[in-house]
């Protein structure tokens, strides 16, 4: 066994114990010492070196903020908008084009040899961490350490735990300047440990994939990452596009996915008035303000970014940032205004005044689905509304009038 002082890791864990002197912190660090001793075999198996293991829990305890946070995840109620919005800014376009004229050169290796386009790179980038101003304060271990310990999603965190040991023992990046979310995600463009381990690259070659100090290893990391999830080189995420008047929304709902030509046949086309430059292209309607907002044809490369994070609003985000930092405007379309996300009781109160007003929605349970939308759709019919499916805050407040 390593020594450290003439003590073992686990001699000084226990020996905090009795240093601490507080009823309720001498249990907390005894099970701590013990959750770090029964985690040791188990990283010894993966690989990990007993001096990375030690370096990696000195002065190890417990993060309360991160034990807090798994308790107070707040209900999602953003609009699409909201998100974006927030997101998307002419000052952060401004700040991503300072930082593709910086790291032109490494960008342009990055796509040359991933295929992956620089504005991709770097929205992701921005949309992460704000190109670098912030990669979360928290030491990677121990979060992640202390999500296992308390039992949060313990298996999965704990793989994660003994994945971030094993790329400190590789000597990657110390344990101090490993940091992240409290969640585990790390460095310039936020890879859990199990994707840095899949993804990450040694950009700059020098011998470490380091995505906390090395903005060269974080965007060729992300590159990386995308082409494997089949990024299509050379075309874009998808169009914003506009809906002609009278618009079958039943049959585009029927299509799903179907080539450009087919929803060009329909009347769609393109906002910027430009033609699609490969009318063969599989694409899939999205309408995240419904028919009275934005509307975007989808293209193969916006499901590659969803692989970074499974949303909708991301993607789209991530996207548009792209679309910005290239030069372009906002939205042709503008988004609806007084529009709100609903949280489960207005959900549920929008289903019940359905249900008041004659239209099958099943169950007031707050929870949108097939049959609910088939009620909102006949609903929108009955009154002469486009017939578009979409559940919102201005849906809500026409049914309450």
């Amino acid at each position: 066994m390593t020594r450290s002082g003439g003590f073992s890791l686990l001699l000084r864990l226990a020996l905090g114990v009795v240093l601490a002197g507080l009823a309720l912190a001498g249990p907390a660090q005894a099970n701590s010492a013990s959750f770090v001793r029964n985690l040791w075999p188990e990283a010894e198996r993966a690989g990990v070196s007993r001096q990375a293991f030690e370096a990696a829990f000195a002065s190890y305890s417990p993060i309360p903020q991160v034990i807090e946070l798994t308790r107070k995840q707040p209900e999602f109620t953003q609009t699409v908008q909201q998100y974006v919005d927030k997101r998307v800014t002419a000052a952060q376009a401004a700040k991503g084009q300072a930082m593709r004229s910086e790291w032109a050169q490494t960008l342009a290796g990055a796509q040359q040899r991933y295929g992956v386009q620089p504005e991709i790179v770097l929205a992701i980038w921005g949309m992460e961490t704000n190109f670098g101003g912030f990669m979360g304060g928290n030491n990677t271990i121990h979060a992640l350490a202390t999500l296992t310990e308390s039992g949060y999603r313990a298996n999965f965190f704990r793989s994660e735990l003994v994945t971030a040991l094993r790329i400190v023992s590789d000597g990657h990046v110390s344990p101090n300047a490993m940091v992240g979310s409290w969640a585990g995600a790390m460095g310039h463009t936020q890879f859990m440990p199990s994707s840095f381990m899949r993804y990450a690259v040694d950009y700059n070659g020098d011998g470490r994939k380091d995505i906390w100090n090395s903005v060269p290893d974080a965007l060729g990391s992300t590159a990386n990452y995308l082409q494997n999830f089949d990024w299509r080189p050379g075309e874009t995420w998808g169009y914003e596009v506009k809906l002609p008047q009278g618009f079958n929304f039943a049959a585009a709902r029927e299509m799903g996915k179907a080539p450009l030509s087919q929803w060009q046949a329909m009347g769609i086309s393109r906002a910027s008035g430009s033609a699609f430059p490969r009318p063969s292209d599989m694409a899939r309607l999205y309408l995240p303000a419904g028919a009275s907002g934005p509307a975007f044809l989808l293209l193969p490369n916006f499901d590659v970014i969803k692989r970074y994070n499974n949303s909708d609003s991301y993607a789209l985000a991530v996207g548009h940032l792209a679309d910005r930092i290239l030069g372009g405007g906002p939205f042709v379309t503008p988004w609806p205004a007084g529009d709100y996300a609903l949280s489960k009781a207005q959900r549920g109160e929008l289903q019940t005044l359905l249900g008041r007003a004659g239209f099958d929605v099943g169950t007031a349970d707050g929870v949108i689905g097939p049959k609910t939308r088939a009620g909102v759709i006949a609903y929108q019919q009955a009154r002469g509304l486009p017939a578009d499916g979409h559940v919102s805050g201005l849906l809500l407040e026409r049914l309450k009038r």
